[in-house]
């Protein structure tokens, strides 16, 4: 017979019965739940009968890590997140977390073990010759391990959460690195002698500032080469199966209109013919259906989200002199070329498609500080010599 035994205060003792063993014994499951009355707890033991009766019940005693996880991943990940932060958590948990914790039972693992993975992190790769792991990795391993402790609280697979004595390991800020004026100028030159869809490709990263995403998800019907209006309106963010997820940008500030320079129109303009009469060459070959994006393999397929930043790299590799950035620095690249040409912040963050003007704030901080000091020293013009005579 189910029972219930007050164990505290504000705690009871579900006892459920759960058939014999083979040797005819009553097997028995328990549960220990907080709250106030009897009522609360029979509410409780009603749940947690049913819960057993449809298969659901977990045996916090026997469960692994490892066989946790997968319940994790199938009833909270798979259900829960974006598709992109699925891939990335877990990618985390099985390239270092599963094999670390897998075979330890869940109700054994302790706050050090936590701490000591942690500070394995630190070091593990400088031991094997891979150097050390970022700092924003490690921060992500802990936050999928908080995720997972904080579910098996919730699903009362355990009791206590051993992730609530750590601290959160810190994240240095990566400095960005772009290109100042003089190096664009280079760029733009170096950029006239290569193919139109990877030129076209990096001078719109350049001079809007879209994420890799937002130019992989960009279609031609999004582009206005009467008004030099680019409707950013999807992204690629990642792709499943081989195939492109196409989803609205991050936030709703980065469904946005961004204007682009004439000298870029007309690079868009001479591109977007050929792409017309490309597309009309290959009839039943072309592989994109209705869609018609500004960047895409010879079938009319986007690029797969790693191909700009492997394109790059080939195009700087052929330059020897000209410094390394990423990809995506081309974004932090054109938020400060405008900022050193005195556009307000505000416009900035409006371009970039930031959620609010703080962020621009956040990120560009340091530029923005550089200009202001510019723009104070062009008050130096009006203070001259106490001693010249005014006219």
């Amino acid at each position: 017979m189910p029972s219930i035994e007050k164990r505290g205060k504000n705690a009871f003792r579900l006892v459920i019965e759960a058939g014999y063993d083979s040797l005819g014994n009553r097997i028995k499951r328990s549960r220990t739940v907080k709250v106030s009355t009897l009522k609360e707890a029979k509410a409780e033991l009603a749940k947690f009968q049913i819960e057993f009766e449809v298969g659901e019940y977990i045996s916090p005693e026997k469960q692994t890590f490892e066989a946790f996880v997968q319940e994790w991943k199938t009833k909270f990940v798979e259900k829960n997140l974006e598709a992109k932060t699925i891939v990335n958590y877990l990618y985390h948990v099985n390239k270092r977390i599963l094999p670390y914790f897998g075979k330890l039972h869940m109700n054994k693992i302790k706050t050090m073990h936590i701490i000591d993975y942690l500070e394995k992190l630190h070091t593990e790769n400088r031991i094997i010759g891979e150097g050390t792991l970022s700092s924003s990795t490690i921060v992500y391993n802990y936050r999928v391990i908080r995720s997972i402790f904080s579910k098996a609280v919730d699903w009362k697979v355990i009791k206590d959460n051993p992730v609530k004595g750590v601290t959160k390991p810190k994240e240095k800020s990566k400095e960005m690195d772009v290109y100042n004026d003089e190096e664009v100028r280079w760029l733009i030159q170096a950029l006239s002698s290569e193919k139109p869809l990877f030129r076209v490709l990096i001078l719109l990263a350049l001079t809007t500032g879209l994420r890799c995403g937002e130019l992989l998800g960009l279609e031609w019907k999004h582009v206005d080469l009467e008004t030099g209006i680019i409707d950013v309106k999807q992204s690629i963010p990642m792709f499943k199966d081989g195939q492109p997820i196409i989803k609205e940008p991050k936030t709703k500030n980065s469904i946005r209109k961004v204007s682009i320079p004439s000298f870029v129109i007309q690079e868009l303009t001479g591109f977007y013919n050929q792409s017309k009469t490309d597309r009309d060459a290959l009839e039943e070959k072309w592989a994109a259906g209705a869609h018609f994006f500004v960047f895409s393999s010879w079938n009319g397929k986007p690029f797969y989200t790693k191909t700009p930043g492997d394109m790059w790299r080939r195009f700087i590799r052929k330059y020897p002199q000209m410094k390394y950035i990423r990809f995506h620095d081309l974004r932090h690249t054109s938020a400060t070329l405008l900022i050193n040409q005195g556009v307000h912040a505000k416009i900035i963050s409006n371009r970039l498609g930031h959620s609010n003007i703080s962020t621009t704030m956040n990120v560009y901080g340091h530029a923005i500080q550089s200009a202001d000091q510019a723009a104070a020293s062009k008050f130096d013009s009006f203070f001259t010599d106490p001693s010249t005579p005014l006219n």
